[in-house]
């Protein structure tokens, strides 16, 4: 079980990545105007979204004690990232303001994971 717990782990990290990422080589184009919502940062966020689920199920399923309110908090947070990439991925310029939150809450819910103990 130790085996695909890891390896969910390691799909989400590659969703936290692919959202992250697609922000920052985003960053040129919001200084001047013309950020855009890739298709990497949806696919991102649906890739924490699953995995996320899966490591919740995986990690209780094998007698581990799960944090509910942690989990619960990023997945809310998620769930309001997923929604603004979501709505706005065919806009050709999102609001610097809009984007910059998504990038933020992304760094928030990463945080969240990493030092709530």
């Amino acid at each position: 079980m130790d085996v695909l717990i890891n390896a969910f782990v390691g799909l989400h990290i590659i969703g936290i990545a692919a959202l992250l990422g697609g922000f920052l080589t985003q960053m040129k184009a919001m200084r001047t105007g013309e950020a855009r919502f890739g298709p990497a940062m949806l696919h991102g966020a649906l890739t924490m979204l699953v995995t996320g689920v899966a490591l919740v199920g995986l990690n209780q399923a094998d007698g581990n004690t799960i944090n509910t309110v942690k989990i619960g908090i990023k997945l809310a947070i998620l769930v309001v990232i997923l929604g603004l990439v979501y709505v706005k991925r065919d806009d050709e310029r999102i609001d610097k303001g809009l984007f910059g939150a998504v990038g933020g809450l992304t760094v928030v819910n990463i945080f969240i994971a990493v030092l709530w103990t």
